[in-house]
């Protein structure tokens, strides 16, 4: 019986020492991972709610570049100096002034060497005494009514051409713009600009002159007009 009661303990013990612990049940490790995996996938859901769904900062288009329809802006120009020169109207305009200036220059010319021989004539006689005092100064006013009178025609033959000038431009400019508008209906262009020696454009890529087709079409368009 003692025997038994030592045996015991010894059973007891070694069932006790030797026993182990149960092991894990896989799906223990199974839910770990995953667990895992969820944290860092919310991880990433939260960058991209941050990130991607962030609003972008609008860039803002200057009103010039903006087109319309969706389509390139177009930008072509003429060179003023070719037009100036090549363009009937302009050339029968200038023509036309040219004549009027030579005219009115002319007038003065005569009437100037008018006045400066009958003024040598008049000198002439006073120094010789050939005239009495009250008729040298009888011939000197008229002299000098002469001479206000033509300083006063020239300034106004000067203020009249330049105002003929003024008018002549803005028909010119009146004539070319409506031309222009009609010429883009076909092309449908953003913008015609206006290209000439010392302006503000310094520099122009010559594959944006359409300066040769506006000459042909306006020339044509203005001798039709002459018929």
């Amino acid at each position: 019986m003692q025997e038994e009661m030592r045996n015991q303990p010894e059973n007891a013990q070694e069932q006790t020492t030797g026993s182990h612990t149960p092991p894990k049940h896989p799906f223990f490790v199974f839910t770990i991972n995953t667990v895992l995996g969820l944290v860092v996938l919310a991880g990433l859901i939260i960058l991209y709610v941050l990130f991607f769904t962030q609003k972008k900062p609008q860039v803002e288009i200057p009103m010039a570049l903006r087109s319309t329809g969706g389509k390139s802006l177009s930008v072509v120009y003429m060179n003023l100096d070719t037009l100036n020169l090549k363009y009937e109207f302009i050339k029968n305009l200038r023509k036309d002034l040219e004549g009027t200036v030579n005219k009115l220059q002319s007038e003065l010319k005569k009437e100037e060497e008018s006045l400066q021989k009958d003024g040598a004539d008049f000198q002439q006689k006073v120094q010789s005494n050939a005239i009495s005092e009250d008729k040298a100064k009888q011939i000197y006013e008229i002299l000098m009514q002469r001479q206000q009178a033509l300083v006063e025609k020239k300034d106004r033959y000067t203020q009249m051409m330049a105002n003929q000038q003024i008018t002549m431009n803005q028909t010119l400019t009146d004539t070319l713009t409506s031309f222009l508008k009609r010429y883009n209906k076909t092309w449908r262009f953003d913008y015609i600009m206006g290209f000439k020696s010392e302006g503000e454009i310094l520099i122009a890529n010559d594959t944006l002159d359409i300066t040769r087709n506006v000459l042909d079409a306006i020339n044509k368009e203005y001798k039709e007009r002459k018929r």
